[in-house]
């Protein structure tokens, strides 16, 4: 995924060439899994703000579990500096809308991502290229009808490829666990990566290992990830976990 340059999604966190041997191209749905503590939120938000902040590309971060104030705060305080070129879509935008449409009634939360999504891709054209929704297990607690919901994600992924963009979608995952919740989502996504936590030579330390991830070489081992002494994420070489 390259534009106005050569930088590429695999450039935009210190290491994370050693995982990635060829760059993540658009379109791809991916899962971002692991349990809490794993920098699930860090990882998406790091990645897509250094790679916007060199490219002058146009990314959507949609979050449904704190508001865009609290997250850039939370980011900041790792050193991940927010980009100008990054729209932060809160929880607070969501509840808002129930009262404008029908109080009565009951929002369908994964339309309305949609609509904001093709909203950003119409006002940001081909500049709008990265996306990332945080976390698949809040936009579910919101989702009344969960019969359908396998047919839903479908659909909503496709949305997603259509629109061209390299999507990250955050999901809790407990250690050891499968990659699906309610929908079987690990067939339907075009990438699987996983943070963890594994004690390394007595101590604890994250990892990241890529499952899968479609049209892309890359190294299936986990590597070690860690905050740097100057903040932010780096990736270093395989763990021993």
């Amino acid at each position: 995924m390259t534009a106005g340059g050569n930088e590429t999604l695999r450039d935009s966190i210190p290491g994370l060439e050693r995982v990635f041997r060829s760059d993540i191209e658009a379109p791809k749905v991916i899962l971002v899994t692991g349990p809490p503590g794993s920098m699930k939120t860090s990882f998406c938000y790091s990645i897509m703000s250094t790679y916007l902040q060199k490219t002058g590309q146009f990314g959507l971060y949609v979050t449904l579990e704190e508001t865009a104030a609290s997250h850039v705060t939370n980011m900041r305080r790792l050193g991940i500096p927010p980009s100008p070129n990054m729209e932060i879509s809160d929880f607070t935008d969501l509840r808002e809308l129930d009262g404008v449409i029908d109080e009565e009634g009951s929002t369908d939360y994964v339309q309305f991502i949609q609509q904001t999504v093709e909203y950003t891709k119409k006002k940001h054209g081909d500049k709008f290229t990265v996306l990332a929704l945080d976390s698949l297990g809040a936009l579910y607690s919101l989702m009344e009808d969960n019969d359908n919901i396998r047919k839903k994600m479908f659909y909503f992924f496709k949305m997603l490829r259509d629109q061209n963009l390299v999507s990250f979608i955050i999901m809790e995952r407990s250690p050891g666990g499968p990659s699906s919740l309610l929908g079987n989502e690990g067939f339907l996504v075009d990438g699987i990566i996983e943070l963890g936590l594994d004690r390394d030579r007595g101590k604890m330390a994250r990892f990241i290992r890529v499952e899968k991830m479609r049209a892309c070489q890359h190294s299936m081992e986990k590597h070690t990830m860690e905050v740097g002494e100057k903040g932010g994420l780096t990736v270093l070489g395989p763990s021993l976990g």
